[in-house]
């Protein structure tokens, strides 16, 4: 493949300001990430008194040293507690993410109980659903390190009842699909909270610490006049002895968690999956992944070569692009990320006909090569007019939607510049289930830009007071595109959208490489992983 020749001038101006800018907003999303961490060692007295380890420690401890760890939903809940940027936690109080124990690639969520007891708030249940979800598209084992107190019932919402149950549903489904499910019970895990550890297939509780009832003592108390201790009515000696519910006992939480990580390695999860080949001869970027932080202006409006990116992140800055001179806005090239190929489609504009049709057959032909596709969102969507609605964008846009649709290989999508309309849509956004996808800090999200949102109804308020002879107020004009620009920019905030759980967490832009080629690897592993499932999951007996 040829090298990409890069015309970025890193000493300009512009470059400096598009870095400078950047790392600002990179910083913002480390301090998020600092306080929540703060947030939960403020309780290591509480935690130490009681002879535990605080979760990011347990989560430490657990996983392999020096290993890679993909964190998922690193912004969840951001705004959601508290609607001010300089008090919000982030991390929807659960940790979560990718990493390697034992050898073993897994699912890891860990109940950060140093925050609100652990108990579910409304964006955690999401991170830990849609954990479960990647967890079961990629084949992969689900531990879960649990101490919550349940339900947050004072942010009880019906809504947040109901879906709850995706929860458990989607543990049994994974232990149907023979994913393992691998529980450490450090502490309380009640009312519904304790089907965490009931769906399990293997279960280690912490003596002492580790408890698991449907009703604790102040409910039982109340409803029925029992009185019991949580030891006798839920505790680790009781369920490992009477109940059955623990098949493992760890003598405090370092031993639970030893004992998890020796249960994964008795799996023999890897003995079947064919020895990984790698390529000696793969070489970084010619062109330095950090130069990415001063390539990319924060105003969307500010064009970029996407190749420019790319040759950032791909194996010698080596790439073969797709029909060069057809339908140049949309990039499509073929490359290798740390010897695995990969192919990408970026946006230098919005999409045209031609665009629509060229990204169409390039994901056809990536399915028919069985390779991993990789969306570079920075468009304002499609191109409107008569003219492209005479040449068929209507039909061309739809061809490229099928296309995104019912690709039958990993698609992963990265919000790097403006996603907006149906652009979101045709560059496999959310709602098209990619099986990752990523925010960096300077996307922006949205069904149309603040302005031009806000200039569309002022030309329809304008046309509405024409037809019926009414002399519009301008003052009051002015006020309502003001209140529509706030509201759309709100909203298209790459934090508020990631804090929404609408991506799957937020990365540093200059991550990009690492984060996709630790991704390649999961969808190398499950291509090749053969599981063996079950009718309904393994049961208690």
């Amino acid at each position: 493949m040829p090298v990409f020749q890069s015309k970025l001038n890193t000493s300009s101006d512009a470059f400096q300001q598009n870095r400078t800018d950047m790392l600002e907003l990179v910083e913002k999303m480390r301090l998020l990430e600092v306080r929540a961490s703060e947030a939960s060692n403020r309780e290591l007295a509480r935690f130490e008194k009681r002879g535990q380890l605080l979760p990011r420690e347990r989560l430490k401890r657990l996983l392999d040293p020096g290993a890679p760890f993909l964190e998922i939903g690193n912004m969840s809940g951001y705004l959601r507690d508290v609607n001010n940027p300089d008090k919000t936690i982030v991390g929807g109080s659960q940790l979560a993410g990718i990493g390697f124990i034992s050898g073993v690639r897994c699912m890891v969520v860990v109940n950060d109980s140093g925050i609100g007891a652990g108990a579910i708030i409304k964006p955690g249940g999401e991170k830990i659903v849609r954990c479960q979800e990647i967890a079961l598209n990629n084949k992969l084992p689900f531990v879960q390190l649990v101490e919550s107190a349940g339900a947050d019932i004072a942010s009880y919402t019906i809504d947040t009842f109901v879906r709850g149950g995706n929860l458990f549903r989607n543990l049994a489904r994974l232990s149907a699909a023979g994913c393992p499910i691998i529980t450490v019970l450090h502490g309380a895990s009640t009312a519904g909270g304790a089907y965490m550890p009931g769906l399990s297939d293997y279960v280690v509780a912490v003596r002492g610490r580790g408890r698991a009832f449907l009703a604790g003592p102040p409910l039982l108390k109340a409803a029925t006049g029992e009185i019991a201790t949580a030891e006798d009515l839920g505790g680790a000696e009781m369920h490992a002895t009477i109940s059955g519910l623990a098949e493992y006992v760890g003598e405090d939480d370092a031993d639970g968690i030893r004992i998890g990580r020796e249960v994964i390695q008795r799996l023999g999860w890897n003995e079947n999956l064919p020895e990984r080949t790698c390529k000696t001869d793969v070489n970084p970027p010619k062109y330095d992944p950090d130069e990415i932080a001063g390539l990319v202006p924060l105003d969307y409006r500010k064009p970029y070569d996407a190749k420019e990116l790319v040759a950032r992140i791909v194996d010698g800055s080596h790439m073969l692009e797709f029909k060069s001179g057809y339908g140049s806005n949309t990039v499509c090239v073929q490359a290798e990320i740390h010897g695995r190929s990969c192919s990408f489609i970026g946006n230098n504009g919005p999409i045209d006909n031609q665009g629509a049709t060229k990204a169409a057959q390039f994901i056809q032909a990536n399915c028919q090569s069985n390779t991993p596709i990789v969306y570079l969102q920075n468009t304002t969507g499609f191109m409107v007019g008569r003219e492209y609605e005479a040449g068929g964008m209507i039909k061309h846009g739809s061809k490229m939607i099928q296309a995104v649709t019912n690709a039958s290989v990993p698609q992963v999508t990265l919000m790097v510049g403006a996603s907006f309309g149906a652009g979101n849509f045709g560059m496999c956004g959310t709602g098209f289930d990619p099986d990752l996808s990523f925010s960096w800090p300077n996307a922006q999200v949205g069904l149309l830009g603040a302005e031009q949102a806000a200039m569309t109804m002022r030309v329809v308020a304008e046309g509405s007071a024409a037809r019926r002879g009414h002399t519009i107020d301008e003052d009051q004009l002015k006020m309502m595109e003001a209140k529509l620009i706030d509201h759309f920019n709100y909203q298209a905030n790459p934090f508020y959208y990631a804090g929404q759980n609408l991506c799957d967490g937020m990365i540093d832009p200059r991550d990009t490489r690492n984060v996709l080629s630790f991704l390649l690897e999961v969808f190398r592993e499950r291509q090749q992983r053969q599981l063996c499932p079950s009718s309904f999951g393994v049961a208690r007996l």
